[in-house]
């Protein structure tokens, strides 16, 4: 059996269309028989709309059930759809009843929500009981005013329910048909994300297996440099300032092989070092790390602007994010950098203005892809990856060219609510 994630959407909105039915059959019963005083045969045709309603009610209630609801039997409530309205208006005079074009609704719901086999095979029932009603049915008799007078006033019935069944179907129409719409854009907007996540995805680990391959072929040669080295420095223990250059080799060789060796074994150090934290505690610890790797960087004092006491779960991943980001702004200028965090009760907001040369125009638009770059010697993936981090904590990055020069970035982050503190 085929199963839609929109058929319950649908469901629901026939459940709307039969309540606007009912209503609608329900006060044109009452008219006919209270007001023209129309011989009817009341009770049959008022226990039809009772089946109908509970039909509507037992179709609301499957709605609050767990299980799928498949196509089929979204089928069957359409079928059910049509014997309730052809058991109408065969005791309302038939196809002569203005009413008549609500056989269409079933037809017109189909072809919008089911595939074509059902689509066809409601066609056929709503052509076999049209058919039908054109030969059978209990015709609508006015009290008896003479002949001429009973005419003309079953013709003004006549052009009255019509008037009113073409705006009843027109707005029902309307209403079903804009639902379907916007559902289905919807559905497309999921449809896009969920490729743009995966395309994003397939990126990521793309660039990870990549950086394990790069690792694992980096120790040979960072081996090399460290033995040479260390021979260079043999060979020239008389030269002092050599010996100074040769010192700070080997503590970037050194490093090199801290950060490859903890390469192999992130996953278990994030699980190990990711904690809740205070945002200010965050960011001052961010601050005192990035100092830590670029000493030389100028910015003035970090102005804090928190509204209560804002979390933040601190990661490894989203730490070098926010490094990315700085190291960034501290290539594009050396003028001192500006930064802010400010929060409300929905989100932190942390903003960094450097004062370097912006962004260019062509490449606004696809900063955060891999690959792209605004540095001539940047790999153009450290802003993607800060983009990806981001994203997997509920945040995002943007960049704007400032009004007065030099580049904006922002970074907006879900601040964490109190049940989220206590599971964590």
């Amino acid at each position: 059996m085929n199963y839609t994630s929109n058929t319950r959407h649908q469901l629901l909105q026939l459940c709307y269309i039969r309540t606007v039915t009912i209503f609608g059959q329900s006060g044109l019963l009452l008219y006919l028989f209270f007001a023209l005083h129309v011989t009817l045969n009341f009770w049959l045709i008022a226990f039809a709309l009772l089946a109908m309603a509970l039909l509507n009610l037992l179709s609301l209630l499957r709605l609050r059930s767990p299980m799928p609801l498949t196509q089929l039997e979204f089928f069957f409530q359409l079928v059910a759809d049509i014997a309730f309205y052809v058991c109408l208006l065969y005791q309302m005079g038939g196809v002569g009843n203005p009413f008549s074009a609500l056989l269409l609704i079933p037809l017109i719901i189909s072809a919008t929500s089911l595939p074509r086999h059902y689509t066809w095979l409601t066609a056929l029932l709503v052509i076999i009981s049209y058919s039908l009603l054109m030969h059978f049915f209990i015709p609508i008799n006015l009290p008896d005013t003479g002949h001429q007078h009973q005419a003309a006033a079953l013709l003004n019935l006549h052009l009255a329910g019509m008037w009113i069944n073409f705006i009843l179907t027109a707005i029902l129409i309307t209403w079903f048909v804009v639902n379907i719409r916007d559902n289905l854009q919807r559905q497309e907007l999921k449809l896009n994300r969920a490729r743009a996540s995966n395309l994003r995805n397939q990126q990521l680990l793309s660039l990870a297996t990549m950086a394990a391959g790069t690792a694992h072929e980096m120790g040979t040669p960072l081996a090399t440099m460290r033995v040479l080295l260390h021979e260079i420095k043999l060979d020239h223990s008389d030269d002092t300032e050599l010996l100074e250059d040769i010192g700070i080799l080997q503590a970037q060789v050194e490093n090199c092989s801290d950060r490859l060796k903890h390469l192999a074994d992130s996953v278990q150090q994030e699980q190990k070092e990711s904690r809740l934290l205070p945002a200010r505690q965050f960011f001052d610890e961010i601050m005192d790390r990035w100092l830590l790797m670029r000493p030389t960087a100028n910015f003035t004092p970090v102005i804090f602007n928190l509204s209560g006491e804002p979390a933040i779960y601190s990661s490894i991943p989203l730490q070098q994010a926010f490094i990315n980001l700085l190291n960034n702004a501290a290539d594009a200028s050396d003028k001192p950098l500006k930064i802010e965090v400010s929060s409300d009760s929905q989100q932190i907001l942390f903003t960094l203005l450097d004062q370097g040369p912006g962004i260019p125009l062509e490449q606004a638009e696809k900063l955060g892809s891999p690959f792209i770059t605004t540095k001539g010697k940047g790999l153009g993936i450290g802003l993607f990856l800060t983009a990806s981090a981001l994203d997997s904590y509920g945040g995002e990055v943007r960049l704007f060219n400032h009004p007065e020069g030099g580049t904006l970035t922002e970074v907006k982050l879900p601040v964490i609510q109190e049940s989220q503190k206590n599971g964590h």
